[in-house]
């Protein structure tokens, strides 16, 4: 990234296809759409070349990426207007169903009662236990992240997970 801030802005294609993935990823994880979510990596790296002056390289890159990422996905839905709640209930129309054997099936209905539950925790909750178990990142570098300390993070994937188990418990028991 000290390159590209440095005017070599051929090397951000080698940072896109490194982190696209990841970003995708997120991005996924928040909204449960496809299309969003590849235009929103696209959005980040936009943003990425446009603030790359403001990339001191004293942190980790990838820090400062996720940093970029969650504003242009708050900004999205602040611009488009997109309420939460609606896109977690429309979401439920987007689950794809798959065809296999009794185990394969089993492990696909609890796959999908996990991204159900996921869904239906509020928004900062789904965002830190994305960051945290789907993006594997350390608990010090959330907390640089979202402006807080690692033990802030600490209790926050802990409330989270356990909002997380109820709502899954819930489904659970309605299936």
């Amino acid at each position: 990234m000290a390159g590209v801030r440095d005017g070599d802005v051929d090397k951000l294609g080698l940072l896109f296809e490194r982190y696209k993935r990841p970003l995708y990823g997120f991005f996924y994880g928040m909204n449960r759409d496809q299309e969003l979510s590849e235009d929103l990596v696209q959005n980040t790296f936009f943003r990425i070349l446009k603030y790359r002056h403001l990339f001191r390289g004293d942190g980790d890159f990838k820090t400062w990426m996720f940093h970029i990422a969650r504003n242009v996905s708050h900004d999205h839905f602040r611009k488009n207007k997109i309420k939460v709640k609606e896109a977690v209930e429309n979401w439920e129309n987007r689950i794809s169903h798959t065809d296999s054997r009794d185990s394969e099936m089993q492990l696909a209905d609890e796959h999908r009662m996990l991204e159900l539950a996921m869904e239906r925790l509020p928004p900062e909750k789904r965002e830190i236990l994305l960051l945290s178990k789907y993006q594997e990142k350390k608990y010090k570098e959330i907390g640089e992240l979202l402006g807080c300390s690692e033990g802030t993070v600490k209790v926050k994937v802990f409330r989270a997970l356990q909002e997380l188990k109820v709502l899954y418990k819930q489904l659970e028991q309605r299936m």
